[in-house]
Formats: C-alpha cells, structure tokens, sequence
C-alpha cells in the first residue's frame, strides 16, 4: 500500500477525461462495408438465439474496391464462428470486437469505440456523476499515468498523484492499453475495491494501491475569498460548468474582488464549449482556440462578452492541467489577460469528435489538433508557465500552497 503520508498530498483536483466534443463522421459505414462484401462472397450468418442478426448488406463503395479484399475478414469470421471451443460464439462480440479493432488500427490513444454499456458510462461523466474512484487517466510517452484526483474522492484519499504510472490494474498488465480500455478496468460499482500498481519519481519501487469505488458527483466550480482577491477554481468542463462559473463570478464580484484566481490545476478538461464559454469572461468575442485537422482550420471565438476584462487575473496551472483548461490557459496568456503559475501543464491537445450510433454504442476519433490563439501547439507540448513553481509533497504535507502564494504576491497581497 502507498505510504500514509501520500493521503493527504495536494487538495486539488482530478475530474473525467474528455474534450471538445464536435460533430462526427464516418466509422459505422467502414464497417457496413466489411459486412457487405462478405455476404456477397457467401459467408454464412448463422446465428444463435438471442444473438443478433448481420444487417445491411450491400454494395462495396467504389472508394474499397481494388484495395481491401473483405473475403479474408469472412473467413477468419467464419473461422472463429466454426472452430471456437466455446460454443455459441456471439455475431454481437465478434461484430463489436472488429469495429473495436478496427477503430484501434489508427493508433491513438484518444481513438476508441465504445459498445453500448461503454457509451452509457461515458455520457455520464459528462454530467458529472458516475462510479469509479474519481480520477483521470491519460497516455503520456507511451505510459498510462494519473492526470489529475478529484477532490474528495477514494482516489485522492488514497494519495494518487499527478503523474503516477500505472503499471498494472487489478493485476493485468496496462502496456499498450488504451485510455478507455483502462478507465473500464477501473471503474465499477461502489464499495468494490480496485488495485492499481503504481509508481512515481522518488518513490522507489511500484506499490500496490486498494482504493474502495464510490458514486462520485463532480462539483466542477467552487469558489472562495483570499481577502479581497477571488479564487474560482474549475475542476473539470462538464454541462453544467458554465452556469456554475457565473454564478461565481457574480458571487467574488459582489463581495468586492479587485483581482481573481483561476485555479485549473489538475483539471483534465471536458466538453470544449464550456471552455470557451470560461475564456470568453476574459477574452470576449475574439479568438479562444484555433483547431487544425484534415479539412483545414477552423477558428472558435469567445461566446459573451468580457465580464472579467481588466480584473487582474492569474491562472493556476500542473501536470494534471490538460486539454480544455489547457485551452483556456493558454488563451488568456497568449492575450496578456492573466499571468500563469505552476507547473508544465500536460499537453493534450488533439480534438476528439464523438458520434452516438443507432445500437446505443459509439465512437470517439481524433480529428484535429488545438493551437492557441498565437498559433502555439498544445499537443504533446503544454502551456509553459510564467512564473514555474512547484508544489512539492513536502508542501502538501506541511499545507503549503506555494502555487498560490505566488498567485497572491503577483496581485498584490503581501503575507
């Protein structure tokens, strides 16, 4: 078990794992397809009970023809069909397992296909309430790792970190495990415990980690008052972000604030509209956030006017910091509108677009990457602070908060 003293590290926050939901496009008939041409080269669809039927059939778009041979993918179909030891063998799992594949083939962590119940979860993250032990995970070079806790939750009491490595969930090996493949293993019903094998810099050898699963209900805004200075802090972009947001600017306005801390530390972003609504309370209607993907580029400018323009802000930020908030970040220190302090953030810039399909599954495929409104790449790079401080676990532990005493002295407030 990780030492006792890691329980208490960090107060901060670590939300669910997801940005900028767009529109979609065009996995489902890749795989349609696949089907047709196989059930005119005859292959067999003999199905059990219960177990689905093989659907639209049809012609092989003139786009296949000549390139993809989809009689290889029959016979290996009607090879396991035929010769599997455990009979039945279901035409759903070995339809929901190509198209698995299949979107897996273009080798991005953030590229997935989700079967119905894998959906279903998936939406619930983004609107805020799901079981698990409410922490976000990412792939950084090539390693799953801990993004961000979320506070309060069986994750942060059980000391994970910012940059963790997680080496093994519940025994099973995570290397070459995608994010979503992961984020089942560990989520599941509450009061079921989960083991995961992690390591970090300084902390020797790899520990075993139990941590009970509980309902986790994410409060993506909070806020406070350091003497006359606002402190908003954003866990995470989800539907219900932005009128939480207002309501705290309404709130630190009322009771006077001359300058404000935006603490995004730890917060892995989440639906892209809610980070463009956060940014435009600084930005206004000028350009948040510049996407660059296959059909060119696309500018998303700010959604309302510029409440907060002229309030001294500074914007706190980690390793945990990713995507959405990343956005933001970057944003507001691309047009001098806020000071930023921490720590590199993580860099994950690149767009996923999701799409529900008729059965209840989905899928989620990156098609673009983000730039900030100085055409600075985010992806795989970060948002370089300012002013670089670190949050030690020696600072968590003697509740410290460097970050944001670094914060304050920039706005004014002597100790």
């Amino acid at each position: 078990m990780m030492p006792a003293s890691m329980s208490s590290l960090e107060r901060r926050r670590f939300p669910t794992a997801l940005v900028g939901l767009v529109a979609a496009v065009l996995i489902g008939v890749s795989f349609t397809v696949g089907i047709t041409l196989g059930r005119e080269q005859g292959a067999r669809a003999a199905v059990p009970p219960g177990e689905g039927r093989v659907l639209n059939q049809g012609d092989l778009p003139l786009s296949l023809q000549g390139d993809v041979d989809f009689r290889h993918f029959w016979d290996v179909w009607n090879f396991v069909k035929e010769n599997y030891y455990q009979q039945p063998v279901s035409d759903k799992a070995l339809y929901y397992g190509a198209v698995r594949g299949m979107v897996a083939a273009a080798g991005d962590p953030y590229t997935v296909f989700f079967d119905p119940t894998e959906a279903a979860e998936f939406n619930a993250d983004l609107e805020g309430t799901f079981e698990g032990i409410g922490a976000e995970i990412g792939i950084k070079d090539d390693q799953l790792q801990i993004v961000a806790p979320l506070p309060g939750t069986p994750a942060e009491a059980a000391g994970l970190m910012p940059g963790d490595s997680i080496l093994m969930i519940d025994g099973t090996d995570t290397f070459g495990m995608t994010v979503d493949e992961a984020v089942g293993m560990i989520r599941g019903p509450k009061d079921t415990t989960v083991v995961l094998t992690v390591t970090r810099d300084g902390l020797g050898s790899a520990v075993d980690v139990a941590i009970q699963r509980a309902t986790i209900t994410i409060d993506s805004v909070t806020w406070e008052m350091e003497g006359e200075i606002g402190v908003i802090s954003i866990y995470t972009f989800n539907n219900d972000t932005n009128g939480l947001f207002i309501e705290a600017i309404n709130d630190v306005l009322a009771k006077g604030a001359r300058g404000i801390i935006l603490d995004m530390r730890s917060n892995p972003g989440g639906l892209l509209t809610s980070a463009i609504d956060v940014a435009s309370a600084w930005t206004g209607y000028q350009t948040v956030v510049i996407e660059k993907g296959v059909d060119g580029e696309r500018v998303f400018p700010g959604m309302s006017a510029p409440r907060l323009d002229g309030v001294p802000t500074v914007v706190l930020v980690n390793g945990g910091t990713a995507s959405g908030a990343e956005i933001v970040a970057g944003a507001l220190q691309d047009y001098g509108m806020a000071k930023v302090v921490g720590t590199q953030t993580f860099g994950k810039g690149s767009v996923q677009d999701y799409r529900d399909l008729e059965d209840g599954s989905a899928v989620k495929i990156t098609i673009a990457q983000w730039f900030t409104p100085n055409g600075r790449t985010i992806h795989e790079t970060g948002i370089t602070p300012d002013d670089i401080v670190e949050f030690t676990i020696e600072d968590a532990n003697a509740g410290i908060d460097p970050q944001k005493a670094k914060a304050l002295e920039i706005l004014g407030v002597t100790p």
